[in-house]
């Protein structure tokens, strides 16, 4: 039987993002469920209660890994 690790990365459900299951969690209960609504809220992560420096750094560069390219053909 496997044991739920809380700092374990994994994939949640904003497609695409890979982060601890505390992190998911946070987002979760500040009801941030799309790439845009967290995209909107990434310089300001650390205000949330249980998200830290090292978490909102995680975040945005998980953000910045899966962001869509703007660069044409």
């Amino acid at each position: 039987m496997s044991h739920l690790n809380r700092y374990e990365i994994r994939a949640g459900p904003i497609a695409g993002l890979r982060l601890p299951f505390a992190t998911w969690a946070v987002l979760m209960r500040e009801g941030i469920t799309t790439p845009d609504q967290l995209r909107a809220v990434a310089d300001h992560l650390e205000q949330f209660e249980g998200i830290g420096r090292k978490s909102a750094q995680i975040i945005r560069e998980e953000l910045a890994r899966v962001a869509p390219s703007n660069q044409g053909p």
